[in-house]
């Protein structure tokens, strides 16, 4: 199956922070697995989209306007919408729509664990008003994508997520970008230059943390 393209969401933003707790603010580590996740990508050389690139407010109407204004509405086309779960969990997790198998989901989720990460489960979530429709509108309103959230673990987790999420984040981005490459027949080249992406001045969201 042909690839147009990929979209990238990092949720939240601006206005919308998202999850908090333990030094991590789900809006700003979603935006910098995302930009790490989006330059792995163009240097495979795959066409992607980032549906923000800075910390900005989105609704959910400019969101999706987004995804889709960029390879269209299509089943060639994948969105990766991540994400940092709360709730006292621990371990990552991936959710995908109705209309896809979960092929792509455990791609992901078995090269996330590679990285050492524990694996919770990937499903498939109905809106309770109307099961024949998708919970999340990420899901529900792009509806020929395959869209995938991507929950990469528990900023309040009471096991080891939250030092996970500080340090190793990166790796796990880099993991899905292989979960993909996996999916689509990508050649797949490792980042020996630099390992991962380096983070810039100003890209570092934990207070006293060097990742």
């Amino acid at each position: 199956m042909a690839l147009k393209g990929i979209v990238i969401d990092p949720g939240h933003g601006g206005k919308d922070p998202g999850a908090s707790g333990n030094g991590i603010i789900e809006k700003d580590l979603n935006l910098l697995i995302s930009k790490y996740m989006y330059d792995r990508f163009r240097e495979l050389g795959v066409p992607v989209t980032l549906t923000r690139d800075t910390d900005e407010t989105l609704d959910q109407k400019e969101r999706v306007r987004r995804v889709l204004n960029a390879y269209g509405d299509s089943k060639d086309v994948i969105v990766i919408s991540n994400h940092i779960n709360a709730g006292g969990g621990d371990g990552a997790e991936v959710i995908y729509a109705l209309r896809n198998t979960s092929t792509l989901s455990k791609d992901i989720l078995d090269e996330i664990e590679k990285e050492g990460q524990n694996i919770r489960k990937y499903y498939q979530q109905r809106l309770p008003s109307n099961p024949v429709k998708d919970y999340y509108f990420m899901h529900r309103n792009t509806p020929n994508t395959e869209a995938v959230i991507v929950e990469y673990g528990f900023l309040d987790s009471k096991g080891d997520d939250v030092n996970q999420l500080k340090n190793d984040y990166e790796k796990y981005a880099e993991a899905v970008v292989r979960g993909v490459a996996n999916y689509k027949n990508i050649p797949y080249v490792a980042d020996d230059e630099s390992g991962y992406y380096t983070v810039k001045k100003g890209d570092t969201i934990f207070m006293g943390n060097n990742g």
